[in-house]
């Protein structure tokens, strides 16, 4: 059962990041985290030390809402191509309907921090290499299993898969365009399919 004080604390991290998300940190007051939560300054530091604090645990949230999002699509598939495909699906229409307001908070994070705030930049640099080695374990397990190509290169097939997908999220998003990033997602799947598969 949360405390009190551990309850508050979630909430002004519900509140700010899709803040931070949105309009960068440079781009988000204090003084927005107090009209977004409700409470006075002494309010938001008596949970956190700092405006720094608040945007790694916003960070830490929105990313962890990305994960388990994926992750309910991806875990009641079998094979490893199954997964790949429910991953291209999680990201259809995106740019429309984000987990967390403002888009994905991998790239968000990691344009707005960039040298910065290199606090932020350390945590979306480990949470893109994460993501990058869950893409490389699923890809084994298809080598693994005799579904994948032995001879591919997971290393580096995860990083095109990655890139592409946040490619399209970019593209769409600068466009307005959505079709961009489906049309994305489509020939990511007729490249694995070309690519992958063992006939």
């Amino acid at each position: 059962m949360a405390t009190k004080a551990e309850k508050t604390r979630e909430y002004i991290i519900e509140k700010a990041a899709p803040l931070f998300n949105k309009r960068g940190y440079a781009g988000t007051s204090m003084n927005d985290i107090m009209e977004a939560t409700g409470l006075a300054k002494g309010g938001l530091y008596g949970n956190f030390k700092s405006k720094d604090e608040i945007a790694a645990a916003a960070f830490e949230y929105s990313y962890q809402r990305l994960k388990e999002d994926i992750g309910a699509r991806v875990g009641p598939k079998k094979t490893a191509i199954e997964k790949l495909y429910a991953i291209l699906q999680y990201y259809r229409n995106y740019t429309v309907n984000p987990p967390i307001e403002g888009g994905c908070p991998l790239m968000n994070t990691g344009l707005d921090a960039d040298d910065s705030y290199p606090f932020l930049k350390k945590k979306a640099r480990e949470a893109l290499l994460e993501m990058l080695h869950s893409l490389q374990r699923i890809l084994k397990k298809g080598v693994d299993n005799g579904e994948i190509k032995p001879e591919i290169d997971i290393k580096k097939e995860a990083e095109i898969i990655y890139a592409q997908i946040e490619g399209g999220i970019m593209m769409a998003k600068v466009s307005d365009d959505v079709s961009m990033l489906n049309r994305m997602l489509d020939n990511l799947k007729e490249y694995m399919k070309d690519r992958y598969i063992l006939e």
